[in-house]
């Protein structure tokens, strides 16, 4: 598995932010990020993961195994999003619940005109 350094900038170029922004994101150096960035040095497959879960993507994509960009898994935070957290880890033990929950964000989800 090779990171792909072209990714990387078509991520954070998607993302609409420049390379001091993307570094401040990661809490890197802008030299560190640059690095990465123009391929200078590779980053270690823990950092790659952080790296995807911070600019939405996945570690496959920025590695050249997968063609879609879009992250295949989200990383719910208890300290930046308790609520949402609690839900989650209810569902976890309760089947019930969330069959009951994901009908209902099925029925909202097709209320909303798109």
């Amino acid at each position: 598995m090779d990171f792909q350094p072209d990714r990387l900038v078509q991520i954070r170029q998607k993302l609409g932010i420049n390379k001091a922004e993307a570094a401040k994101r990661l809490n890197m150096s802008a030299m560190g990020y640059g690095r990465y960035e123009n391929g200078q040095r590779t980053p270690s497959y823990q950092t790659i993961s952080f790296i995807a879960q911070a600019f939405n993507t996945s570690p496959e994509y920025l590695c050249g195994i997968d063609s879609d960009a879009a992250a295949k898994t989200i990383v719910i935070d208890q300290n930046e999003a308790p609520e949402l957290f609690g839900m989650l880890e209810a569902l976890g033990s309760d089947s019930d619940l969330e069959k009951r929950i994901l009908s209902y964000y099925n029925k909202i989800k097709s209320s909303v005109k798109h």
